[in-house]
């Protein structure tokens, strides 16, 4: 739903309250991404009962936070974190937290790991402030690897495709694994907490209307795309955020810890939005347009076209249709981004495309717009209806509104550390 791409530099030592520029949150987010292991395998069903898998991104991110929140005391601690020396160094914490979180979840890039921590902790000078600083880096670390993953209350149940005994079906397995929804969510109650409503019945007007819009416009041949719908459709794939963290990030008057706090509740938010899209998805089972638009000769509605060739512009993922995964992230984060930068930014909302490895930063004049434009891109690909789209982003917002009131919530004024 969610990733980034940045450069991996060393750092050097900043005043405990200047406010940043050259951040150290971004770079160490970006050497998480590449030092990390990849995700468990499309169609991997392996039950995960102990392991990390998505939510070690996060645990960076958050490890990064409650190290600088316990130096420049500012919001709740997610873990419990008591507040430290406000003299500690806070880049040095922060590279720290990220460190110790990376030795331990991706052992295959350990000397990587220390080396390039190694490197960046000897351009810091020497002194209490240094050491001060490691040790809250350690600490949080520890917290945040101390919280357990996966929910062993929730039952992993093996995908078992749907068909009458002896009729084959196709043996590609759905990439929502079992363990997709037994992560232990960092925000909601549970992975259904914001399942939406069913979708319209197979019979209504609505669901008529809108796989007929599909099947015009998300058609590989459709005569009725436009050109422009035919790149968004394309470039909407994948997202990229970091050209807009970054660019709030960036801003004057930003401390280091509402950088890493920004990135935590991204990171927290996307990973619990993503569950909540395997728990709607599996829960529906709802059939993609391909089979609707090919099979509408048997959805007893009179209002419905079949087309037994039809193809999408782009390829249907191997999972159920409803709701809108790619709505969901959109949705959650351009929730999230309007609370922390405002919806419609200075410099636009600049969004690069993760699907398409030579094309340019995109630019939309505000965070709806390009929430809009990543929902309606699904259906000018054949792959989502419109009401599906809607239940998506709107599942997204919910996520992200939950995540700003339940977890790391500004602290009252009496509680915050003076500012030095």
């Amino acid at each position: 739903m969610r990733h980034m791409k940045l450069l991996l530099a060393t750092t050097l030592a900043l005043g405990a309250a200047m406010p940043v520029r050259a951040d150290t949150i971004c770079e160490w987010m970006d050497f998480a991404r590449k030092a990390l292991p990849d995700r468990p395998p499309q169609g991997q069903l392996t039950m995960i009962r102990d392991g990390q898998g998505d939510h070690s991104e996060t645990k960076v991110a958050l490890a990064m936070f409650e190290a600088l929140n316990a130096i420049d005391h500012r919001y709740k601690s997610y873990v419990g974190m008591p507040v430290g020396s406000a003299a500690a160094d806070q880049q040095t914490a922060a590279m720290t937290a990220a460190t110790e979180v990376l030795l331990r979840l991706a052992p295959g890039n350990r000397t990587a790991v220390q080396e390039s921590y190694d490197l960046a902790l000897a351009g810091v000078a020497e002194g209490q402030a240094k050491a001060d600083a490691i040790a809250i880096g350690k600490q949080a670390a520890a917290a945040v690897l101390a919280l357990p993953d996966i929910d062993a209350r929730v039952k992993q149940a093996d995908y078992r495709p749907l068909t009458t005994p002896g009729q084959w079906v196709p043996t590609a397995l759905p990439v929502l694994g079992p363990y997709t929804v037994a992560y232990r969510p960092w925000i909601l109650t549970s992975a259904s907490e914001v399942r939406p409503p069913a979708p319209p019945a197979l019979t209504s007007a609505r669901y008529a209307t809108d796989l007929e819009e599909v099947r015009r416009l998300g058609a590989m041949n459709s005569k009725e795309r436009t050109s422009t719908q035919t790149l968004m459709a394309r470039y909407r794939i994948n997202s990229d955020e970091m050209p807009a963290l970054r660019e709030m990030m960036d801003q004057q008057g930003r401390r280091l810890v509402d950088n890493a706090r920004a990135f935590a509740l991204y990171d927290m938010v996307g990973d619990d939005a993503g569950m909540a899209m395997a728990d709607g998805k599996l829960h529906y089972n709802f059939w993609r347009p391909i089979t609707a638009i090919r099979n509408a000769d048997k959805d007893d509605n009179p209002a419905t076209s079949m087309d037994s060739g039809w193809v999408p512009l782009i390829n249907t993922p191997m999972h159920p249709e409803y709701p809108c995964g790619h709505c969901i992230g959109a949705g959650a984060t351009a929730e999230l981004m309007t609370a922390l930068g405002g919806k419609k930014p200075a410099w636009g909302v600049r969004i690069a495309s993760g699907s398409l490895g030579t094309s340019a930063v995109q630019v939309t004049p505000d965070w709806d717009e390009w929430a809009r434009q990543v929902s309606f891109s699904r259906t000018l690909g054949g792959v989502h209806y419109r009401f599906s789209n809607e239940a998506g982003e709107a599942m997204g917002r919910k996520v992200a509104r939950l995540g700003l009131e339940r977890v790391l919530q500004p602290l009252p004024a009496a509680e915050v550390r003076p500012a030095s």
